[in-house]
């Protein structure tokens, strides 16, 4: 079963594509103080129908294209 992630999308300039931030919480080694992360994903939009804002739920697929390795499947 291929990767899944839940974003918001924070940009649709590209056509057929989107960059979805993803946040993730990660533990502090030391202190074992939770703090959140976010990272930008390349998906791909082909009916170009999200929008800024959108929470979308993305799938990990083969390149597509430089940056492009994931799918936006369904509004979250």
């Amino acid at each position: 079963m291929a990767r899944s992630k839940k974003g918001i999308v924070t940009s649709n300039k590209m056509e057929k594509t989107l960059v979805v931030q993803v946040h993730t919480y990660k533990m502090h080694p030391k202190y074992k103080k939770r703090y959140r992360t976010s990272k930008k994903f390349y998906a791909d939009n082909p009916e170009n129908k999200f929008q800024i804002g959108d929470e979308v739920t993305i799938f990990e697929t083969r390149p597509l294209s430089k940056l492009k390795r994931w799918t936006v499947v369904e509004p979250k």
